[in-house]
């Protein structure tokens, strides 16, 4: 541009100051500074220090951040080696103060720590974490036996052998305002007296719980019966318990409890356990969860089945992924694409086994309760992802069968990777000699994916028989053979 076109354009666009700016835009630059707006469901973010750089700019940003400090969610950070002692207090306004503590190792850091909790009324977030060696400044939390009125954040985790049982006069039994609670390999058995009074909880995360926080099924879903706006649940228990606590389970309530706002449920433990949960409770809107139970021989699961028939997003579920590894078996349910939050995956469920034949019974077994009664379920994915061993091709057809039997509204099925097309070859050619239409009467088309790779001999044959036989009894088939690695259909 010419000097007279760029005098022109300042005429038209005048340059200022930011000075120049009124309060309320200043306002907006600020929040964005602080990351408020990326900021999650309990305010947590990563930038608690940065209105103090504002505040030195000059008096007027130091008037304009603290005439909002809610707005601006103005907060002291505490952490080892940054003591928040009466002459800090005394520089800044009464703002809340977030305490982190993440391996705490020095009688300073203790210190620092503990001087930060002495300010009950100010201590709005707690955060807690350990390493392998046992901490001492844990004792002094579990030790807290007052009210916290201003705390809506805890979390505590630890990964030490030995940690201090949680007492029922934890926090005074009372945490009013409290939105958000992750407790990790914390023992807490008395935990009920405090989510009694918890009545804005938006979060519950009661992970890795040893044998001495063991908190009965029957206990814990009376005490949240108060959090209405509980949006996410987990529970995960480190050990199985013993076959006497298996024994004594009660009888499913006449009346479950309703949680209107509950989006995630996630669980590992004894399905006996969570058979247990799902009988007391209806989360209408839930469409998102994560079951993980502990392997044993026999599955019995009314319960699950009872549960996703009366959640809309399960009886939405359009596709079934199975993935077999040398760990564990995973089954995923997912819905349309367009699904709340963008997540379509409905379910998933997750079994720890190594063997091959126990993976397939295991997951039969859970299925089976509740497959069926999908009509939505139109797409299964099969994925065998483990190393090369002769005796898994000679598993029992029968297994096969059973797992496939309540897919009956399948359409399309996928085996892949070349393993998947294999093992399961046999069972469809035990299929197309009896019981050809009962097991996946619905399916319409086969895909087989291939690396370079194309069926033949005795599984090429089993194929072939599967199609024919289909054919004959008026359920005709179609192959398409696609390569895994470019996604392409090669036929």
């Amino acid at each position: 541009m010419t000097s007279t076109e760029l005098g022109c354009a300042d005429r038209l666009c005048p340059q200022i100051t930011i000075d120049a700016l009124p309060d309320h835009p200043l306002l907006e630059i600020f929040e964005f500074y602080l990351g408020k707006d990326s900021a999650n469901d309990i305010g947590n973010n990563k930038n608690y220090d940065g209105w103090q750089t504002l505040v030195h700019v000059c008096r007027r940003w130091r008037y304009i951040v603290f005439a909002s400090p809610r707005r601006l969610d103005l907060k002291l950070y505490c952490t080892p080696g940054r003591l928040v002692h009466s002459k800090t207090l005394d520089i800044w306004p009464s703002l809340p103060i977030v305490i982190v503590a993440k391996g705490v190792g020095s009688k300073e850091g203790v210190t620092d720590i503990i001087s930060a909790l002495r300010q009950k009324n100010r201590v709005c977030k707690i955060y807690y974490f350990d390493g392998q060696f046992p901490n001492f400044l844990l004792k002094e939390i579990s030790a807290i036996d007052e009210p916290f009125q201003a705390l809506t954040s805890l979390e505590l985790s630890s990964f030490a052998h030995s940690v201090p049982v949680l007492p029922d006069s934890f926090l005074g039994g009372s945490a009013p305002r409290l939105r958000s609670l992750h407790l990790d390999g914390i023992p807490y058995p008395s935990i009920g007296k405090l989510l009694s009074s918890t009545t804005n909880l938006v979060r519950l995360c009661l992970w890795r719980i040893p044998h001495s926080g063991y908190i009965a099924p029957e206990t814990i879903v009376p005490f949240l019966s108060t959090s209405s706006r509980l949006e996410s649940l987990d529970l995960g228990f480190e050990y199985p318990r013993s076959r006497a606590q298996r024994a004594s389970r009660h009888p499913p309530p006449l009346i479950r409890v309703v949680f209107p706002n509950l989006i995630f449920l996630g669980f590992r433990g004894d399905i006996e356990y969570l058979e247990d949960i799902l009988s007391q409770i209806e989360a209408p809107i839930l469409n998102q969860s994560y079951f993980c139970p502990f392997n044993q021989l026999v599955f019995v699961t009314p319960q699950l089945g009872h549960f996703f028939r009366r959640t809309e997003t399960f009886m939405t579920t359009r596709t079934a992924h199975v993935a077999f590894s040398s760990r564990a078996v995973m089954v995923k349910l997912s819905g349309p694409k367009e699904m709340a939050n963008n997540n379509s995956e409905a379910l998933r469920l997750e079994i720890s086994c190594k063997p091959l034949d126990r993976q397939l019974s295991a997951v039969a077994q859970v299925l089976n309760s509740f497959l069926s009664s999908l009509p939505t379920l139109e797409s299964l994915e099969i994925a065998v992802y483990r190393k090369h061993r002769r005796l898994e091709y000679e598993i029992d057809v029968i297994q096969w069968r059973e797992f496939l039997h309540p897919f009956t509204s399948v359409k399309y099925m996928t085996l892949e990777p070349e393993d998947s097309v294999r093992l399961v070859a046999p069972a469809l050619q035990e299929l197309s000699r009896e019981r050809a239409t009962e097991v996946l009467p619905a399916l319409q088309n086969l895909f087989l994916g291939m690396y370079r790779w194309q069926p033949s001999g005795p599984v090429k044959e089993s194929i072939e028989q599967f199609i024919a036989t289909r054919q004959l009894y008026g359920h005709p088939l179609t192959v398409h053979y696609w390569e895994s690695k470019s996604r392409k259909f090669v036929q």
